[in-house]
């Protein structure tokens, strides 16, 4: 995932041809659509009285909604359920634009799976005490141990692991109709964001679905394709990936104790997007 960030980002600005869009600047424009994501293996640290302990090379997947669950991507009720990508820019040059997003996607740390751990955990821990199964106390040196949701962990950012940025975007175009009626053109953008999560974590068997709160932070790299089907319509499709570091993840819902990790993501989405002409001044 590191490998892919440092390629992104040799991409991103090792080419310097710039092709000029015409009579972008000024303008606005907003983008919906939905998104896979996949991740990097985490070291999982959590925290708080009577233990300190990392899981290492913990394994997590996406949550998407299944496409036969169309209903849920056209209510407009239920839009911001799906794993959902939110932007809204504004072009500062003709082919230079800067913007701010809501990358809605959901990370799932695989349960039952055997992962190493080290640290400690002591008989009882937190405040009020939680006692612990007996299995998951002791000091550990990558010891292997079994992610049993019920008697050691469960984690999930799934109401989501949310990625709010600003980016700056740069368009070269690639392809355009004679009468310009269709374009297509090649986006390149970097960002930096915060990371908004509701995680929904339980340890030692207690725990609970958290409210959102402001987690960590991160940036991001990202290219793709524009197809503009006229001056109001178009459509991306875009790769972005990131690095984030999250210190402060709720888990019990009690004060005294928390999570901390990094995610790498790796994030394919296509969105539907409209623009509206605005002042070039």
């Amino acid at each position: 995932m590191k490998k892919a960030l440092f390629i992104a980002l040799f991409s991103l600005f090792s080419l310097t041809s710039f092709s000029q869009q015409t009579n972008k600047k000024g303008s606005y424009y907003i983008t919906w659509g939905y998104n896979r994501s996949s991740y990097a293996n985490s070291d999982i640290r959590f925290v708080g009285p009577g233990y300190d302990f990392t899981l290492l090379n913990a394994k997590a997947l996406d949550f998407p909604t299944p496409i036969r669950d169309f209903k849920t991507y056209v209510n407009p009720e239920l839009l911001s359920i799906p794993q959902f990508n939110f932007h809204a820019g504004y072009f500062i040059k003709d082919n230079l634009s800067i913007s701010i997003g809501w990358d809605h996607m959901k990370y799932v740390v695989t349960d039952d799976q055997i992962v190493r751990v080290t640290g400690f955990i002591n008989p009882q821990t937190s405040t009020p005490a939680i006692t612990v199964n007996p299995a998951y106390v002791g000091t550990f040196n990558q010891t292997p141990l079994e992610l049993d949701p019920d008697e050691f962990v469960h984690l999930e950012h799934t109401d989501g692991y949310n990625y709010a940025s600003i980016e700056i975007e740069h368009y070269k175009s690639l392809f355009q109709s004679k009468k310009s009626r269709f374009a297509i053109d090649w986006i390149r953008g970097v960002g930096i964001g915060a990371l908004v999560p509701r995680s929904d974590v339980h340890v030692f068997g207690v725990g609970k679905n958290n409210y959102w709160n402001l987690a960590g932070g991160g940036a991001s790299l990202k290219t793709g394709l524009k197809f503009n089907f006229s001056k109001l319509l178009f459509f991306e499709t875009t790769i972005k990936t990131g690095a984030t570091k999250l210190w402060d993840i709720r888990t019990t819902g009690r004060s005294v104790d928390h999570a901390e990790q990094a995610i790498y993501f790796m994030e394919f989405y296509g969105a539907l997007g409209f623009t509206i002409k605005g002042s070039s001044k």
